[in-house]
């Protein structure tokens, strides 16, 4: 999980001083001097953290928080407000020109992750009904164009090239009128990175940039690159002027670091990261969200619209239906772990909800992909009138359940009996809601 080891120190911390009823000034500054080890340790940038610190205490010991009915309370709202000043404070989005098209100029080290960047960002563009064309002006890297290529097919996208042969410039100046011609109103361009920041990468850069003059300039950094995320972003710009910074791999890096300096030492905000793989795995970025699961206070807003989009309202009300009648089945488990998949790797889920961002377990179930695998094959191991009616499953049936999916009998008695939970605790939540009991609702309710 990102930022795993940063939250655990974090909220330790603060543990404590919730222990303690009126907070001294040595208190204070025992749980600044953790938190700014946890930060160090995380990879922030040095000059970073002691800033951070400084304000932080420069709050914290003053009358504000002396005055506080619950002064741990308040010092953790002064870090919540600098972790979300620090990382940018309001959610930074791309400049949309009036007059398309919309140029949009990736710049990066190799293997950042510019080429599938480009295409993640042209699936999330186009679920916002815009019209992306993607630009291979990267001949040098063998293969770009085609792994370019390959993601336009899959995201039904057209992608601008002159071959490796022609000039990077000439590419970038030619797709803005292929643009212009075919009603396509934002392009990206995926331009040539190097393993190294010299003077040939920034003179083409420069080149691509003053002719076409893109709306923005978008660093693509690895965030589990740490520090040195930082330094690029630094010297890029400085060389070439950034508009914001794109981290990938966020979702790999459980120090977060990059993710906490960038911005304080580029003066450039984060406008986006990668936390996956697939190519629906960007996401804007929100410093108060952010900051929130930090400190363990989950990020319920972008879980609802995770929810929103991948779960289907039409069999979300079945589902409901079916409860409300006691006739909740072995399939509908299935279909609600296959809807709880498309929402993403569960431990980034757990760290949406507050308080449980350091679960690994969640009602004796194992929160990772293979567990799941686990279950699902075991459903599908059994008959239907068993998974209608899992009452029937004796001794003998668990047997061959377990040999048919490649389980064990412990694992099948593990999951009828968290099924059979499962039915009473939505039993339960009914009654509540039949006795008019107030803040009860199952997660698919309107």
């Amino acid at each position: 999980m990102v930022f795993e080891g940063l939250a655990d120190k974090l909220q330790q911390t603060f543990k404590k001083l919730r222990g303690r009823g009126k907070l001294t000034e040595s208190d204070v500054s025992e749980a600044l001097r953790e938190v700014r080890m946890a930060l160090l340790e995380a990879d922030v940038n040095f000059k970073v953290a002691k800033d951070f610190v400084a304000r932080v205490k420069e709050r914290a010991v003053g009358q504000e928080v002396i005055a506080s009915l619950t002064p741990a309370q308040h010092v953790i709202k002064i870090v919540y407000e600098e972790l979300t000043q620090l990382m940018g404070g309001t959610q930074s989005r791309i400049t949309i020109s009036s007059r398309p098209p919309t140029v949009v100029m990736l710049v990066g080290l190799q293997g950042a992750g510019k080429t599938t960047t480009a295409g993640k960002l042209a699936h999330l563009l186009k679920k916002q009904n815009k019209r992306p064309l993607l630009v291979a002006a990267d001949i040098y890297r063998p293969a770009a164009i085609k792994q370019l290529q390959v993601l336009g097919e899959k995201l039904e996208l057209p992608v601008f090239t002159l071959g490796d042969k022609e000039n990077p410039v000439r590419i970038a100046q030619k797709a803005i009128e292929y643009a212009l011609s075919h009603a396509r109103d934002i392009v990206i361009i995926d331009t040539a990175g190097r393993l190294h920041i010299n003077e040939q990468l920034m003179d083409e850069l420069k080149a691509i940039k003053n002719t076409v003059k893109p709306h923005e300039i978008l660093l693509v950094v690895d965030a589990m690159t740490g520090q040195d995320a930082v330094t690029v972003a630094e010297t890029f710009n400085e060389q070439l002027g950034i508009d914001g910074v794109i981290l990938t791999k966020l979702d790999g890096d459980a120090r977060g670091g990059a993710a906490l300096s960038v911005r304080a030492v580029t003066g450039r905000p984060i406008k986006y990261v990668g936390m996956g793989e697939k190519l629906d795995a960007l996401e804007p970025f929100y410093p108060d969200r952010m900051a929130s699961r930090i400190l363990g206070m989950g990020d319920v807003l972008s879980l609802i619209e995770k929810a929103e989009e991948a779960i289907n309202l039409e069999q979300a009300r079945e589902m409901e239906k079916k409860i409300r009648k006691e006739e909740f089945t072995l399939d509908d488990f299935l279909d609600q772990l296959q809807q709880l998949k498309k929402l993403g790797p569960l431990d980034q889920l757990l760290s949406m909800l507050p308080g449980m961002g350091n679960l690994k377990k969640l009602h004796g179930l194992e929160l990772d992909e293979k567990e799941i695998k686990h279950v699902e094959a075991i459903i599908r191991s059994m008959t239907k009138k068993e998974r209608r009616d899992p009452s029937i499953i004796n001794g003998s049936r668990r047997k061959r359940i377990a040999m048919g999916s490649g389980t064990k009998v412990q694992d099948v008695n593990r999951l009828l009996k968290q099924f059979a939970e499962a039915k009473k605790m939505m039993k339960r939540l009914q009654e509540m809601q039949k006795t008019g009991k107030k803040g009860f609702k199952l997660p698919f309710m309107r």
